[in-house]
């Protein structure tokens, strides 16, 4: 990572008289500021996840992905125009690991959402992201965090999901393990290139890969202008806006902590559809958002409690 802002071995490096008062309200800022990024990123896929669930009638779920894929693909390109030179071995392997995982988790999770309804879905795979802030964690206290966030997710999943299509499940669980992975392959990216460059050139992986999947299912309704332009929106709202957004913060913020505020998701999803869809929040649902939004603000908390703003190697 060339950005001297975002370099983590470089503590020894940090300003003198941490006490002062600038120095501690830019440490604050530092903390807050990774937090709104994964907040907007959280509600930007909403959408463009909602808006995606509208198109698969037209492009078939693969076809839905391909699009999503290319579109995000070519807007990061144009934008980054990152540099193919000067590159390790290593960062390349990064980069390929990071868009084949970014190919797998979209194609997972689009297979669930074509059997199963989009909050269950969205509920399992937040489980990865759970399971990684256990894992990733060095202090006990997160392990709560994450064990209340969790019972918030499986209250909002109706206590148990028996009468889901298991292949469905399947999919929605596999999902959460390939975006467990994302976070840990964008943190690596993030630091071995600079600003998103990493990220576009992952990103135009991930579509190369599921280039040939997209035309087996969709065909010619792939080159449909209405398909296309919709396909597009699907891509801003859910990989570009997103996938920058959470790469930039995890360059300041622990896996353990990232992944616990991913737990946000199916709160923004539910809250989403009353505020937009008029549909009405039962009394377990609500105590669930509570329930996860305590264990995100608690681990965020914890985080900063620490005075530290930068990820562990993973």
């Amino acid at each position: 990572m060339s950005t001297p802002s975002a370099v983590p071995s470089t503590s020894t490096s940090a300003a003198p008289a941490p006490a002062s008062a600038p120095n501690g309200t830019s440490r604050r800022r530092g903390s807050l500021g990774p937090v709104g990024l994964v907040l907007a990123g959280g509600v930007s896929v909403q959408f463009g996840g909602a808006l995606a669930v509208t198109l698969m009638p037209r492009a078939g779920a693969l076809g839905v992905v391909t699009l999503r894929l290319l579109a995000a693909a070519l807007v990061l390109l144009l934008i980054c125009r990152p540099r193919l030179r000067g590159h390790s071995r290593a960062d390349w392997g990064t980069v390929v690991v990071f868009g084949l995982t970014m190919a797998a988790m979209n194609g997972l999770f689009y297979q669930a959402v074509d059997r199963i309804p989009l909050g269950p879905a969205v509920t399992l795979e937040v489980l990865g992201p759970l399971a990684l802030s256990v894992l990733a964690s060095r202090r006990a206290i997160n392990v709560v965090w994450a064990a209340l966030a969790l019972t918030g997710v499986f209250l909002l999943g109706g206590g148990g999901f028996g009468s889901l299509d298991t292949i469905g499940v399947s999919f929605a669980l596999g999902a959460g393990a390939m975006w467990a992975a994302y976070i840990v392959f964008s943190a690596r990216t993030g630091r071995r290139f600079p600003q998103a460059d990493g990220l576009a050139l992952a990103m135009a992986v991930a579509a190369l890969l599921f280039l040939p999947l997209g035309i087996a299912e969709a065909g010619t309704k792939l080159l449909d202008p209405t398909t296309i332009a919709l396909g597009s929106a699907v891509a801003l709202l859910s990989s570009v806006l997103p996938y920058t957004l959470e790469l930039l913060a995890l360059r300041r913020l622990p896996a353990s902590t990232f992944a616990i505020l991913m737990s946000l998701e199916p709160a923004i999803a539910a809250t989403a559809g009353f505020l937009i869809l008029s549909q009405s929040l039962t009394a377990t649902e609500s105590a669930a958002i509570a329930l996860v939004i305590v264990a995100s603000m608690g681990a965020v908390r914890t985080q900063m409690g620490r005075g530290k703003a930068t990820l562990p190697e993973a």
